[in-house]
Parts: C-alpha cells; sequence; structure tokens
C-alpha cells in the first residue's frame, strides 16, 4: 500500500516536471516566434520609410520645377 502511494507520488512528480518542461518549450517557442514577428515588422516598417523618403524627394522635385516655372512666367 505505502509503495502504491510513493509510486504515485513519484508519478505525480514526473507528470508536474514533465508539464514544467513542456511549458518551457511552448514559452520559447513563443519567445521566438514574437522576435521573428518583431523582425519582419521592422522590416516592413524600414521599407515604408523609405518609400516615404523616396515620396517626399519626388514631392520636392515636383516643388522645385513649379517654383522654377514659375519664376519664368513671373520674368516674361
Amino acid at each position: 500500500m505505502i509503495r502504491k502511494i510513493g509510486a504515485g507520488i513519484a508519478a505525480v512528480a514526473v507528470i508536474g516536471v514533465l508539464a514544467g518542461c513542456q511549458a518551457k518549450y511552448e514559452d520559447a517557442a513563443r519567445a521566438s516566434a514574437a522576435a521573428q514577428n518583431a523582425d519582419s515588422a521592422a522590416s516592413r516598417a524600414e521599407t515604408a520609410a523609405g518609400r516615404a523618403e523616396a515620396a517626399a524627394a519626388r514631392a520636392e522635385a515636383s516643388a522645385d520645377k513649379v517654383e522654377q516655372l514659375t519664376q519664368k512666367s513671373w520674368r516674361k
């Protein structure tokens, strides 16, 4: 009877350890996935920032052209 109780306690302890290990690996997997998602989001943000800079440069070039045309028309 005492051996059965001891075996039951040991089984519960082993199950607890295995559950703890499983939770540890799941947490590590979640952390890895979150890091990958953050890297991906940072990459997309960097791409978007590059596109915004290019658009700003085009807008500035267009404004310069308009300014030049306006100055030419005032000279005439």
